[in-house]
């Protein structure tokens, strides 16, 4: 059960975008797996992707239609990763769009096909392509909440979030959802996510903004350390309010996109596979950032620090050690002090004379943790969120494809 993370009752329509959900029977038979998005003319995209040597057909062909024109139609479907099929699904991603192109009068360079499921199973072109029909009949801008169940895999929960934010005095609209629960991690955590807002923006600066946002926010969980070959983020300016976000404007709305990313990068990792409990790691008194993410993602991706959390031992030994091999230049660790939530557990590489075992144990009874760590280095930070490792993430794993 995901930890303290709850479906959205209702989530905000965006002026310009509509949305359909149907059932094709790619994998799952009673639910829908199938869903189409799609953008009024003159909608910007901007993207991100995994980073992924292996990554699957569709980002391939997502990469490439972006170069050509602004999408008109983006399609996704559960189920089916289409990774790791060669030519014969490269094919099938090409082929996916010039269907809904068909049908929706554009050229196939205006769709973008995204994919989420097993991996190296060839992608049922021809139940896709039967589905087609009734979901262009079911386009509608009040899809979003079926939307974000329909992209769903080992989810437990719909991962869904609206904003609206006040710009000179007008409302601008922003809604998005994700999926994402196991293979984890940053230069994209492994997850599908969408976003999209009424503000009128430009291409180049909604790309900027999406680059600097996603630094921190999806980059900055992990589940279990694996990164997909699927993972993308889009987010989408119908420009429908006629509200131009721009010079002063910019940063709320940088702020709102930020807060839709987090909350949903965070519910990635509330929803784990097996996650009993929801970890945050804050590095800080690093020489830059990037080393304090680097501490921050070894404690969070050692299987032991997880494991004793899932059983709420405070065997702090094990976060020692993981900072410890770090492989951080130069690492004092006379200077370095952590905590386990306000529990002070090393002062200055020396156990805490404060500390005794009932403190730690009722810190990781909690299913919300933080973990603290000073490395006495210099003035920058991160924070990296995570989850634990439970019985259930083998299990989950082991029957995936059963």
């Amino acid at each position: 059960m995901a930890v303290n993370l709850h479906a959205p009752d209702t989530l905000l329509p965006i002026a310009g975008v509509r949305l359909a959900s149907v059932n094709a029977g790619i994998r799952y038979k009673n639910r829908n797996d199938l869903l189409l998005i799609e953008l009024e003319p003159g909608s910007h995209t901007a993207a991100v992707f995994t980073r992924n040597a292996f990554c699957a057909a569709p980002v391939h062909v997502c990469r490439a239609n972006l170069l050509h024109s602004n999408p008109r139609y983006l399609l996704i479907n559960a189920g089916n990763a289409n990774a790791g099929t060669g030519e014969q699904g490269m094919a099938a991603a090409r082929e996916s769009c010039e269907r809904v192109a068909e049908q929706g009068a554009c050229w196939a360079e205006q769709v973008l096909p995204f994919s989420t499921g097993v991996i190296g199973q060839q992608l049922p072109v021809d139940k896709i392509t039967a589905a087609l029909p009734e979901a262009f009949s079911k386009l509608e801008a009040d899809g979003w909440l079926e939307a974000s169940r329909t992209i769903m895999t080992t989810d437990t929960v719909a991962k869904a979030m609206s904003r609206q934010v006040e710009i000179f005095g007008e409302t601008v609209t922003i809604t998005g959802i994700a999926k994402g629960a196991g293979m984890i991690h940053p230069n994209m955590a492994t997850m599908l996510s969408y976003v999209a807002t009424d503000a009128l923006i430009e291409k180049e600066v909604l790309q900027s903004l999406l680059n600097d946002v996603v630094e921190e926010t999806f980059n900055c969980i992990t589940v279990d350390g694996d990164t997909s070959t699927n993972d993308s983020l889009i987010v989408m300016a119908t420009g429908s309010s006629g509200i131009y976000v721009g010079g002063d404007g910019l940063p709320t709305f940088r702020q709102a996109l930020l807060e839709i990313c987090l909350y949903l990068a965070q519910a990635i990792v509330r929803d784990g596979e097996g996650a009993t409990k929801f970890i945050s790691i804050d590095v800080q008194g690093a020489a830059t950032r990037a080393e304090a993410r680097i501490v921050g993602n070894t404690v969070a991706l050692s299987p032991l620090v997880k494991t004793a959390l899932f059983a709420s031992d405070p065997n702090w030994g094990r976060i020692l050690a993981a900072v410890g091999r770090s492989q951080i230049d130069a690492l004092d660790v006379s200077r370095i002090s952590i905590w386990l939530g306000e529990t002070l557990l090393i002062e200055n590489g020396e156990p805490a004379p404060t500390y005794y075992e009932e403190l730690g144990a009722a810190e990781t009874k909690r299913d919300e943790i933080n973990i603290r760590i000073h490395l006495g280095r210099g003035e920058a930070s991160a924070t990296t969120w995570t989850c634990d490792f439970s019985y259930d993430y083998v299990k989950i794993n082991a029957e995936y494809r059963s």
